[in-house]
């Protein structure tokens, strides 16, 4: 059916002539005089009041406590991105949208491999902060990190996301130890109709997306699939000389999703999706064992969600919720290995060990030649059962439980099959006394088998409301992170198949285990136990908004002090396994988000500053001389705290222009990674063409990123510091 929801019409494409008279034409009409456009028609849909709806007078939010609460009540700073901002600010990647949120900063680590935190403390996989998409998670079941490049989440399809910056383990459990990102998706009533999109760019960037969809009084649906495709960066650095960095993706992704309404009290949101595709991985950064290829992964993952809604009563509402996740990785690679090598492995010497290099890398000899795999695939079955009740306005409980069953498959990191489970129990209880105070209590006891151990994770909340639209709040919350199942029960080892020439055939499925190539031997930690991380959170914040005649502006102010206690930090490697609970921080600071808006016009800033002590609490660590090795212990602290940046922050400015033309600008910056500063500007210029029967846009984007110094590490690199986006699209 047609769609005459302009509104609602984000697509895109190229606009021809000059990209930098293009790009000089944005930045002199978005700096010229407000204008003032028509509003747009919306959509009043009724399923969007109630429970699952959002307050536009007070922002209102739901993840903070599960409950939807004004942010006058939410007890903690929670920032929301709307689906349209994202759009209209030409962001390319999901990763990119946190540059937004205050305290978070994105980079790229190993091949190309986006990474996003809060207050930094990333790991080699992103294991602290809870990821959600409808309610499902979304991070991987075993080893808990991540792939934000294959997040089967098209930006067509985002309605908002909601980020609860502190712990937030009191409403979602281990994994939301620094906060909880929620990613919502828009209802497919809103969406009905036929989209299609195309956007080209630099470093042989395309992302084409499809649509469709129905309404009907009983079922709505969408159909939507996105082909995501980047060549990564330009080149990298490999004994100091310019090598091509094989570090892109080619994904194509599937998504279903539909909502049931068997009757006014009861409706079925029912959700599919598959992923399939590549993800490049560079020789030079992950080659194991003398690789002579690339080792690529094949990705194949696909997922299934049912939650099925009820409202008994206008103020009683339940869901009961199940999702299956499955993450198939498919890694392999041919190697060689020195004939004086395989003469070690034989004597069990250790290969890599340092004293050792010289007598087991000789030349000359015939190579062992054989393929070795870093295959993985590992399943989530969740099941949960969420209550809400309010007894009246001023008192509301949200109560539930959960269960969670992972299963981990892999010859190389587990040697086998197994399964790790987990069980939880939830609540948040809401009162307000009297008008201007709010108290919020809550907590999560959660039990795992990774530690076979339970815990308990509360958080209360005092917020006191000055008049109808500002409040302070006082927060105090705990959590912990309990280690995924790599961490704690890892068998890393590669076996050997396809072993040629003859004269190497005994070695044919044959398991070289990590403990024949630990560099370090007195360093490794592999089979120690580990703890669970600690965090005590202390928070006061301030939210306000301002109505102006034509227009109002929000303001938050959130002063934190973090003390996390029992932090895991080292390497997890192959050839170098030193993870422990050895370092301890301590974080405090001040974070600021704010918005104007009036008619044809957003403006929005951000900025965070992060003050962080960190000290070394492990066991000794001593040199291969007995001596105590000082600096394996800094090595650690710094380690943990790689991504925690001092200043970081945004300015994003969207405008309604004459001529039925959009433009946007952006500004984000993170002082500093290591010795560098991201810092980068974006222009984005777009021209919507509104018709009975379809809406249409063209639009040119440009990134131009300021400083040349690669972030975060040297192998970084591009070759033209102006980026560019041509983007077209039609809905009908």
């Amino acid at each position: 059916m047609p769609v005459t929801n302009p509104g609602k019409t984000t697509s895109r494409f190229p606009v021809p002539g000059s990209r930098y008279v293009a790009a000089a034409a944005l930045m002199v009409s978005t700096l010229s005089g407000p204008t003032t456009s028509a509003a747009q028609p919306g959509s009043d849909d009724p399923e969007s009041v109630g429970f699952y709806g959002f307050n536009d007078e007070i922002p209102e939010v739901l993840t903070t406590t599960r409950l939807r609460q004004p942010k006058t009540r939410v007890p903690g700073t929670t920032t929301v991105i709307e689906g349209e901002m994202i759009r209209d600010l030409g962001i390319m990647s999901l990763v990119e949208v946190f540059r937004l949120v205050p305290g978070m900063v994105v980079a790229e680590v190993g091949s190309n491999t986006p990474v996003t935190t809060y207050h930094g403390t990333v790991h080699y996989e992103q294991r602290r902060m809870q990821v959600l998409v409808d309610g499902r998670t979304a991070h991987r079941a075993t080893l808990s990190d991540m792939d934000w490049q294959s997040m089967p989440v098209p930006l067509e399809i985002i309605e908002r996301i909601e980020v609860s910056r502190g712990p937030n383990s009191a409403a979602y459990g281990i994994n939301a130890f620094l906060g909880t990102i929620n990613i919502i998706t828009r209802n497919p009533a809103d969406t009905s109709g036929t989209e299609i999109r195309v956007v080209r760019g630099s470093r042989d960037y395309l992302r084409t997306f499809a649509s469709v969809g129905d309404v009907s009084e009983s079922y709505d649906w969408r159909l939507a699939y996105e082909k995501r495709k980047f060549g990564g960066f330009d080149y990298q650095l490999e004994e100091g000389e310019r090598t091509p960095f094989h570090n892109g993706h080619d994904f194509n992704i599937f998504n279903y999703d539909s909502r049931l309404k068997v009757s006014s009290g009861f409706n079925a949101d029912i959700r599919i999706g598959v992923v399939d595709g590549i993800n490049e991985e560079d020789i030079y950064k992950n080659g194991e064992l003398g690789a002579t290829g690339n080792p690529d992964i094949d990705v194949r993952d696909y997922y299934l969600q049912t939650q099925l809604n009820f409202e008994t009563s206008e103020s009683h509402f339940f869901h009961v919720q199940v999702s299956f996740e499955n993450y198939d990785r498919r890694q392999r690679w041919p190697i060689s290995v020195p004939e004086s090598a395989i003469d070690c492995l034989a004597n069990n010497i250790l290969v890599f060990h340092r004293p050792n290099r010289s007598v087991c890398f000789q030349p000359g000899g015939t190579p062992l030649l054989a393929d070795i795999n870093a295959d993985s695939e590992d399943s989530r079955l969740e099941l949960e059962l969420q209550d809400t009740y309010f007894f009246n306005n001023d008192l509301k409980l949200v109560s539930g439980a959960g269960f969670r069953k992972d299963t981990y498959r892999s010859e190389t990191f587990f040697n086998g099959r197994g399964n790790n489970y987990q069980s939880r129990l939830f609540g948040n209880l809401e009162y307000t006394p009297i008008t201007w105070l709010t108290l919020n209590g809550g907590g999560n006891w959660e039990r795992t088998t990774t530690t076979d151990e339970g815990y308990f994770s509360p958080r209360v909340a005092a917020n006191f409301t000055l008049g109808t639209n500002h409040a302070i709040r006082f927060v105090y919350s705990k959590a912990v992170r309990t280690p995924d199942g790599f961490e704690q029960n890892p068998d890393y080892g590669f076996t050997l198949r396809n072993v040629e020439p003859g004269k190497y055939s005994a070695y044919e499925g044959y398991r070289v285990e990590s403990t024949a190539v630990w560099q370090h031997p007195n360093l490794v930690t592999l089979g120690r136990h580990l703890e669970e991380e600690r965090i005590t959170s202390r928070e006061i914040s301030y939210f306000g908004l301002f109505p102006m005649e034509q227009g109002q502006v929000s303001l938050e102010v959130r002063l934190f002090k973090d003390e996390l206690r029992d932090m895991i930090s080292g390497v997890i490697q192959f050839d170098d396994w030193s993870i422990d609970n050895n370092v301890d921080l301590d974080q405090k600071g001040v974070e600021v988000e704010a918005a104007l808006e009036y008619p044809g016009t957003t403006f929005r800033a951000s900025y965070g500053y992060l003050d962080q002590d960190g000290w070394y609490t492990g066991a000794e660590i001593y040199n291969d001389d007995g001596s105590i090795n000082d600096h394996e212990k800094q090595y650690n602290v710094e380690l943990l705290g790689r991504l925690s940046v001092r200043h970081s922050g945004s300015l994003a400015l969207i405008r309604d222009l004459p001529f039925g033309l959009k433009g946007s600008t952006a500004y984000y910056w993170a002082d500093k990674f290591r010795n560098s500063r991201f810092e980068r500007i974006d222009f984005r210029l777009a021209k919507r063409f509104f018709q009975p029967r379809y809406s249409a846009e063209v639009a040119l984007t440009m990134q131009h990123y300021i400083n040349n110094t690669p972030d975060l590490s040297s192998d970084n690199n591009i070759e033209d510091q102006n980026q560019f986006f041509l983007e077209a699209g039609v809905r009908f």
